[in-house]
């Protein structure tokens, strides 16, 4: 089973595609990329085709020969359940409870609430304008950052990364939502924990390459 492809069906900007992306490169495993555009004509995640994939018009899900997976937090957990060598949790059930904590406050509590259906709801829905959903995004981008940073400073299992000196899913999760927080304007200076955890990661091949302007679905930003 180890042996079959694996393609990730994935949008170059998606939180949660990103996440996967990391997990990926960390374990050092080949896989192929399935652009999913969640915007163009309204969407990929909205036509037929997608939908066999995934009635839930979400990405990512990861084909494994052929099966597949969805929801990012389970495919990382399965990756390390069939691929173990390079865990993305720790040893200990103490630690390896810190780590989902610790990703969960990014992937169940911060993320959903600026995820781009929920955006586009604001605006087709109830017209929000666009400066009042930014300020939607800052405001829970920032409760959760302050909660983040807070469960990191002064933790004896905070270290190079968020749980000791190995990338775990903490990691994985947190630095697309840094990400997505510079795109929303989000000041993170008080935040200083998370941004030494991201410039480690960031020096890492495996988090480089896996950042979204290095995808193939990315837009052209080359001059001319």
């Amino acid at each position: 089973m180890t042996n079959e492809p694996l393609c990730l069906h994935s949008y170059w900007r998606s939180s949660a595609a990103y996440r996967v992306r990391i997990g990926l490169n960390l374990k050092g495993l080949q896989y192929d990329i399935a652009p999913v555009h969640l915007v163009r004509d309204g969407g990929d995640q909205h036509k037929p085709g997608y939908l066999d994939i995934n009635p839930q018009r979400l990405v990512p899900v990861l084909q494994h020969g052929q099966r597949l997976l969805r929801q990012s937090m389970a495919i990382l957990e399965y990756l390390d359940e069939v691929w173990p060598d390079k865990p993305l949790l720790p040893a200990t059930a103490r630690d390896r409870q810190r780590v989902r904590a610790l990703a969960e406050v990014i992937a169940c509590d911060i993320h959903p609430l600026n995820n781009l259906r929920v955006l586009q709801y604001f605006e087709r829905d109830w017209g929000v304008p666009q400066p009042e959903r930014d300020v939607w995004a800052r405001h829970w981008m920032q409760v959760g950052f302050e909660a983040f940073e807070a469960l990191l400073q002064d933790n004896p299992a905070t270290d190079t990364f968020c749980n000791g000196r190995v990338p775990t899913v903490a990691d994985c999760c947190l630095i697309p939502q840094v990400y997505n927080a510079r795109r929303f304007g989000v000041d993170l200076a008080p935040y200083p924990t998370l941004l030494r955890i991201e410039r480690a990661c960031l020096a890492l091949p495996a988090f480089e390459a896996a950042r979204p302007e290095r995808q193939p679905d990315a837009p052209d930003t080359s001059p001319g």
